[in-house]
């Protein structure tokens, strides 16, 4: 079956294109909408542009498409990029890295339903300790790209994502509640590499905003690079 899948360039739904492609899935193309709404309910804001050079790491096409973020309405805008998708790539389904948030998944399984593609979903209710520490395992190179929970600082901004961030996570969730894939919107990540990718990215300026009890990582320039 050729699938399409929902790519925002984060941990979620890189392993969620990893867990479908173990699957025997051909992944036609990658789709992105960019927001220009920082709070969109459906989409990840945070660096969103840097998925060009990952889809350009991962070797598959990508439908990029602009959409201003009006809750609800940017659902037309991602039916319309899946028209698209499907009228150019011959998609049969839709990939996306869903893990608990209701909201999403019914309104993409929606969207889907109605353009009769199969919504796959490989990553719903995974325990999400055992999700991340399967992550690092499996070589995802990942880091935190933003932050807005109570107990995150700044020193999150730009951090590896490693056995001993997921211990101070767990730390997090025990004091705070804070979920410890982030399904929750306590944080974003963006994947530099993993066993998908040809090519690795290499950030070369960034820049940490914080403001109170929230920040951004904003990655200013960045390159693919080979892999060592």
């Amino acid at each position: 079956m050729k699938i399409a899948a929902l790519y925002s360039g984060g941990k979620d739904s890189t392993f969620a294109i990893y867990r479908a492609i173990q699957q025997g899935r051909e992944i036609a193309c990658l789709i992105t909408l960019k927001s220009a709404n920082p709070a969109s309910y459906m989409f990840h804001v945070p660096n969103i542009d840097i998925v060009k050079l990952q889809a350009k790491a991962l070797g598959i096409p990508l439908v990029f498409k602009k959409t201003a973020g009006i809750k609800e309405e940017e659902l037309k805008d991602l039916r319309a990029a899946l028209i698209a998708a499907k009228k150019k790539y011959n998609i049969e389904g839709v990939v996306s890295g869903a893990i608990a948030s209701e909201y999403q998944r019914y309104r993409v399984e929606t969207v889907c339903a109605d353009l009769g593609l199969k919504s796959i979903a490989p990553l719903w209710h995974l325990d999400p300790e055992r999700y991340l520490s399967e992550e690092i395992k499996d070589s995802f190179d990942i880091i935190i790209t933003a932050v807005a929970s109570g107990g995150f600082d700044p020193s999150w901004l730009g951090r590896k994502l490693d056995l001993l961030a997921l211990e101070d996570l767990k730390k997090l969730h025990a004091k705070f509640g804070v979920h410890l894939s982030g399904e929750g919107g306590e944080y974003e990540s963006m994947v530099l590499d993993c066993p998908l990718f040809k090519k690795k990215l290499l950030i070369e300026d960034a820049e940490k905003v914080w403001r109170e009890d929230s920040g951004f990582y904003i990655v200013k320039k960045a390159k693919l690079v080979a892999k060592k």
